[in-house]
């Protein structure tokens, strides 16, 4: 598969009072501040953050996809300017990855409209409180799938490839599951999907997934290391992949 790598805008709030004198992780506030533009942002007291993803979706339950994963998520203050919704009353919520492993959302939040920001006025008030860093680069391995994904560390695995990519369907946590998230169509279609190990010994079947966005627990798959996949949609191979477990201590 290719190395894909994005080019990402951050926003950086630097003197936002909104931000200052609202309450701190997991609470986050989300406004609409007109021309297309909702502003999320929170104020981090977190001291063992590993990761911040911001996610949306169409409902507060169902659908939430990465949007983007902060450069930075030991930043006391910071944010996002997302000028890419469909709509302006779209769902959002922070992913919010701690130490070993724990991890926890936000609750899912609406935008609200930020009436002191308007006409002419407004654009100079976002203008001040908030300012775009340079760009950067991310490798897209880093922001795959909905969670924080678990690509193997370096150290004594024989074999490993470079520029591994993830599935967006199938791919392993940080807590060691296996995360199913299929994709979210208008039609309904059928799924199944094949599991295999390193040496493509077939282990077991799921037939007729109902679910969208479920996991499976590593004890599922007796040990740790690399192991394959075949994913189906309405009885057509829709990807043929791979994964890594890690290996518990």
């Amino acid at each position: 598969m290719k190395k894909l790598t994005l080019l990402l805008p951050i926003f950086i709030f630097i003197t936002c009072q909104s931000i200052q004198a609202q309450d701190t992780l997991p609470k986050f506030l989300v406004k609409n501040a007109g021309n297309n533009r909702i502003v999320i942002g929170w104020v981090n007291t977190f001291e063992d953050v590993k990761q911040i993803s911001i996610q949306r979706s169409f409902d507060s339950l169902n659908g939430f996809k990465t949007i983007l994963t902060v450069a930075d998520p030991t930043t006391p203050q910071n944010g996002y300017v997302d000028a890419k919704a469909t709509n302006d009353h779209m769902f959002y919520r922070l992913y919010i990855l701690r130490d070993k492993g724990n991890y926890l959302f936000s609750s899912a939040k609406k935008p609200v409209l930020d009436t002191v920001r308007q006409a002419g006025s407004a654009e100079k008030r976002i203008a001040d409180s908030i300012r775009k860093a340079n760009p950067f680069y991310v490798k897209i391995d880093s922001l795959m799938g909905v969670d924080s994904v678990a690509v193997p560390n370096g150290v004594n695995i024989k074999n490993k490839p470079t520029g591994f990519t993830p599935s967006l369907y199938v791919y392993t946590n940080r807590d060691g599951y296996v995360r199913i998230n299929l994709p979210d169509e208008e039609k309904p279609k059928k799924y199944s999907i094949k599991f295999f190990d390193a040496e493509e010994t077939f282990l077991f079947e799921l037939k007729e997934i109902k679910e969208k966005n479920f996991k499976l627990d590593k004890t599922n798959f007796y040990h740790a290391g690399w192991f394959k996949f075949e994913l189906y949609e309405d009885g057509k191979l829709l990807e043929k992949h791979k994964f890594y477990i890690e290996k518990d201590f």
